[in-house]
């Protein structure tokens, strides 16, 4: 297998995994899962992190940089360009909206049943 294929393998797989983690904050908030809500939001903040510290960019990018000229929005993931391009702003707005859910719920949560 080519490295750059492998990288772009890896790269869509943990897109995939923070993809379903932002889009399982709410989900987990609405059946009134708190705990799992906190840790699917930790795994994302997590990777906010990483991606701070590393100037915006996924470490894998600059990995996969190595082994091709090319600098489409996708070189290095297996994305349509589109998403690709925008992915940071569609899943940042998707995941605060889904933080805002979380608090919403949780605010409102009623008194003396159980707490998960």
């Amino acid at each position: 297998m080519n490295v750059l294929v492998a990288i772009r393998l890896l790269h869509t797989a943990i897109w995939a995994f923070f993809a379903a983690c932002v889009l399982a904050t709410p989900i987990a908030a609405i059946k009134r899962r708190f705990r799992w809500a906190l840790v699917v939001s930790a795994f994302v903040w997590v990777e906010c992190g990483v991606l701070a510290l590393n100037h915006g960019r996924c470490p894998l990018t600059n990995v996969a940089a190595r082994y091709t000229r090319d600098r489409a929005d996708n070189f290095d993931i297996y994305l349509p360009s589109w998403l690709a391009g925008h992915n940071k702003a569609i899943f940042g707005t998707l995941f605060i909206a889904g933080e805002l859910v979380v608090l919403w719920r949780w605010r409102g949560r009623r008194k003396g049943g159980p707490p998960c």
